[in-house]
């Protein structure tokens, strides 16, 4: 189990869509809900890898395909949506609530399945390991996510957040593009 924690705190804290999406949630009071969101989307994973419907999805090109290219261009659209918003103020109707944000945000990661396909066996061959790990990994990912939502109310001054909210549209545009295109 050191193991697994060892590489799971290293994949849980380097930035990627669901980090940038809850600092950006944060700072307008929803970075708790996005946070749970995208640990939702994480049980499913889990879920599906242990039961194998992920390694499924996997050895499907074109629905693996699909998923990276429907996961690309809802990253743009929240990357638009946060570079566009007037006044500092995402729109919240819009964009959906921030759970929602953030389990979309799970659930339309293309790297997400092959993630857990290829680090969950690593460490249990069982429906029970298998499962008892990704929970691990969601619960590790939940403590991570509310930490950057608390840190995050240092950046509640307007100047400040308007130039966070640039920055982080422009990584989640990026972030997009980049899935659109298959590179890692």
């Amino acid at each position: 189990m050191i193991g697994f924690l060892a590489v799971a705190v290293v994949v849980i804290v380097a930035p990627g869509p669901d980090f940038a999406l809850t600092l950006k949630n944060s700072m307008r009071g929803g970075g708790a809900a996005t946070a749970l969101g995208v640990v939702t989307g994480q049980v499913v994973w889990v879920g599906a890898t242990a039961a194998g419907v992920a390694a499924l999805l996997a050895a499907s090109h074109p629905a693996f395909v699909a998923l990276r290219l429907v996961g690309a261009v809802y990253l743009v659209w929240l990357g638009l949506a946060t570079l566009l918003a007037r006044g500092g103020h995402t729109p919240r109707h819009g964009a959906g609530s921030p759970f929602r944000q953030g389990l979309l945000s799970n659930l339309a990661n293309p790297k997400m399945p092959v993630f857990f396909i290829s680090l969950l066996p690593q460490f249990g061959g069982s429906y029970l390991a298998l499962s008892a790990h990704g929970l691990a990994f969601a619960a590790l990912t939940l403590c991570w996510l509310a930490l950057v939502s608390r840190g995050a109310g240092m950046l509640l001054v307007p100047r400040v957040r308007r130039i966070v909210d640039v920055v982080t549209g422009v990584v989640l545009v990026a972030l997009g593009l980049r899935v659109a295109t298959g590179r890692r």
